[in-house]
């Protein structure tokens, strides 16, 4: 049972990764959704074009705000296999808007990583394997190993120190409302990605 599982795994794998693009084409691909008022997926309301709208200029400012710092450049540039990072997600993603610029800023230090997107509700097989909770949360990244096809490890949908804060406030309110959503918005901004960093690192590490 376990050989077949894992057969059909490395099949739908390998079959999102086929409809995969890099991360340029992604934010592209955001950026005229923007123009447009349009959002990725089937369901074009307006709430989800106004998320799209905001996650385009979020991405932008973090492309170009992020900062590794050098001791992590220096672990990311020795980590020596070669492997993908498959991310799915989708362009209204408020969580994803503010990790997959560092994503992306990670394994552009590394010619081994190979940074690649999909949408998660056109690859709905893989975003099966890979539940959080039983949600179907994202970014959620996939890293791979580049030589056996095998799934080394996750991360996401949001980095620890945020995952603590949304398990804590659901302990204590049952749900999250829309001003811890803002406070959440709010923590990413103060954090400018260094939970996220400080997180990959420690599964390329492991």
């Amino acid at each position: 049972m376990e050989t077949i599982q894992h057969t059909n795994l490395k099949k739908t794998i390998t079959d999102s990764l086929s409809k995969s693009t890099s991360y340029q084409e992604y934010r592209d691909r955001v950026r005229q959704l923007a123009l447009d008022k349009a959002t990725t997926g089937e369901a074009q309301t307006d709430a989800l074009i106004n998320y799209t709208m905001l996650n385009d200029r979020r991405m932008k400012r973090w492309d170009k705000t992020v900062k590794v710092p050098e001791a992590f450049k220096e672990k990311i540039s020795n980590f020596n296999e070669e492997v993908t990072w498959l991310v799915l997600t989708e362009s209204w993603c408020g969580d994803a808007a503010h990790l997959m610029p560092v994503m992306n800023k990670l394994s552009a230090l590394n010619d081994k990583i190979d940074f690649r997107v999909v949408l998660r509700d056109e690859n709905e097989a893989l975003m099966n394997q890979f539940l959080t909770n039983g949600g179907k949360s994202i970014p959620k990244l996939i890293m791979l190993d580049n030589a056996t096809g095998k799934v080394i490890d996750t991360f996401g949908p949001r980095p620890t120190a945020a995952t603590k804060l949304v398990d804590d406030y659901k302990a204590e309110y049952g749900k999250l409302t829309p001003e811890f959503k803002e406070d959440l918005q709010q923590w990413y901004n103060k954090d400018k990605g260094q939970s996220a960093i400080e997180d990959l690192v420690v599964l390329m590490e492991s």
